[in-house]
């Protein structure tokens, strides 16, 4: 479902309005801390300090985007691409045809490439906190779980990663297949938050909540995180 609200987001020198400004700094973001997750993993200290501390952050995030995809942003609400089955049949097949059919927020494929990304992320930074090295680091909650469980949630957390790698790549290719194919560049509206006018659907804006709320939703998100391990901590 997309809102229809005229006056709520009216065109710029640069474009329609398409994308909040949290969640363009939420995508950037994620994209850093991951890259980051992985160099202070291969480049790291040996307690992995550095590394825990980013993997906490990926987890506030992954967090916040959650609850702005309940109350957020109209284009950033899952409600508005998390399309059923049938809907991304239709458009992959339309695809194939060689149709160009432009979309305010994510079109259904990538609706769902944004849902799977987000779930292995969010799996991988869940299963980061029971890791173990066996030698000199662990996980926050390591100690909630026994050796051979902590062994395997280890292992999920080492193919975490070359999943997140296989999703980024796929949603890659996306970007340059539209791009290259579609004519439409995917990457500028998230840097500048608009798309040209062609490329919006007639009469379709998107509706913008406050950035003072999406920092309250991130407050919120910190908040609920640490409260989560801590409870945990002071349990065992």
């Amino acid at each position: 479902m997309t809102d229809h609200a005229p006056d709520s987001s009216p065109p710029s020198p640069t474009g329609i309005p398409v994308w909040d400004l949290p969640t363009r700094l939420f995508h950037w973001l994620l994209v850093l801390l991951i890259l980051d997750a992985w160099v202070s993993y291969k480049f790291g200290d040996p307690m992995m300090r550095w590394h825990q501390w980013n993997g906490l952050a990926i987890l506030t995030l992954i967090l916040y985007r959650f609850f702005w995809g309940l109350w957020g942003s109209s284009t950033a609400r899952f409600r508005q691409f998390a399309a059923g089955p049938g809907a991304v049949i239709r458009y992959l097949l339309g695809v194939l045809r060689g149709e160009k059919r432009h979309w305010l927020g994510h079109n259904p494929a990538g609706g769902w490439s944004v849902l799977a990304l987000l779930t292995v992320i969010g799996a991988q930074g869940v299963f980061g906190l029971f890791a173990t090295d066996d030698v000199l680091a662990s996980g926050p909650l390591n100690f909630l779980v026994s050796d051979p469980t902590a062994s395997r949630l280890t292992r999920l957390h080492q193919l975490g990663f070359w999943a997140i790698l296989a999703l980024v790549g796929g949603h890659l290719s996306a970007v340059f297949f539209y791009l290259l194919v579609q004519n439409e560049n995917l990457i500028r509206p998230m840097i500048t938050g608009c798309k040209p006018p062609e490329q919006v659907p007639p009469g379709e804006r998107a509706v913008f909540r406050s950035p003072w709320l999406a920092l309250a939703t991130l407050l919120l998100a910190a908040l609920l995180a640490w409260l989560g391990i801590s409870a945990w901590k002071w349990k065992g």
